[in-house]
């Protein structure tokens, strides 16, 4: 057979300088997450590296494709899976690397329920995972994104009060105000005096792992929609839209108010599990200006 050229290991490199990251972005690879003691099938977007020692040209970068692409495709995520795909691609490349990161990013579909009628439908969650064998260790790195609504606490108050304001001016003349009379006032267009503005909006928690093992992923959201309390819906009928202005009415948010559960939370959890570490993004998509209120914090 004819001997074909390598070219990384005849030529001598431009400099001798070592390099942190090298590898390929997004490697489809079709997995699997478990979430509720059942497989959910993924379909991930892979990105993997190996840090490149002095006087190396280049990486076997074919090997961290074909040793990924086997040990990974079709098979449950599981830190020791990842562990061990980590440890084989630092090994593939024959004394070049020290350490390698792998990133997965996919969306997992989870059915929801509405709040009232006998309906459900999928949210697709944005999940990426950052994994790193750094000096003989690995380290995991769960990265999600929880949409719900918020709604102004500020333009709910102002709101009511042109709402109060309305009713004594429309019944100023009555000194008594007949129960059913109001009440038909109430549920005709006119009692839409005003409404507060409400807002999609997004957090973006970032946890550090340890203890050799990943969240169950349906419940790791799943604490977080609960923490939020309106996150959005899926299939929805009238009185499910009823039900979902009514969590609203219940959870009127600031930006900080958010954050300041989501912290609650995860303080909680660094307590009882083993997140080691973790930072956050609050962003509340302004419905009443063109840019957005944001709130950044971390573990202190």
């Amino acid at each position: 057979m004819m001997q074909l050229p390598d070219i990384a290991t005849h030529f001598e490199p431009d400099s001798q300088s070592p390099l942190k990251w090298v590898g390929m972005e997004k490697i489809a690879l079709p997995m699997q997450v478990r979430c509720d003691q059942t497989s959910v099938n993924i379909n991930t977007l892979m990105d993997v590296f190996v840090s490149l020692d002095t006087g190396a040209k280049g990486i076997h970068m074919s090997r961290l494709y074909l040793l990924a692409n086997e040990a990974l495709v079709g098979t449950e995520l599981t830190f020791a899976q990842l562990d061990k795909v980590l440890k084989g691609i630092v090994a593939s490349q024959q004394g070049l690397s020290q350490s390698a990161k792998l990133v997965l990013k996919f969306e997992l579909p989870l059915n929801r329920p509405a709040l009232k009628s006998n309906y459900s439908g999928y949210n697709a969650y944005p999940i990426e995972l950052h994994c790193e064998h750094l000096e003989g260790k690995t380290h995991c790195k769960l990265i999600s994104t929880i949409t719900y609504s918020s709604t102004c606490p500020c333009s709910a108050a102002l709101s009511r009060q042109l709402l109060s304001d309305t009713v004594e001016q429309q019944f100023a003349d009555q000194d008594n105000i007949d129960k059913a009379q109001l009440l038909a006032w109430l549920k005709g267009p006119q009692g839409s005096v005003a409404t507060p503005h409400s807002q999609r909006s997004f957090a973006y928690i970032e946890a550090d792992l340890a203890g050799g093992h990943l969240p169950d992923l349906a419940h790791w959201l799943a604490l977080f929609e609960e923490t939020l309390a309106t996150p959005v819906q899926t299939a929805v009928k009238r009185e499910d839209e009823q039900a979902f202005a009514a969590l609203n009415a219940k959870n009127l948010m600031f930006c900080e108010d958010a954050a300041r559960r989501i912290k609650a939370t995860l303080e909680s959890i660094t307590e009882v599990t083993e997140v080691t570490d973790y930072q956050f993004k609050v962003e509340h998509q302004e419905s009443l200006h063109a840019h957005n209120a944001v709130v950044y914090d971390r573990k202190s």
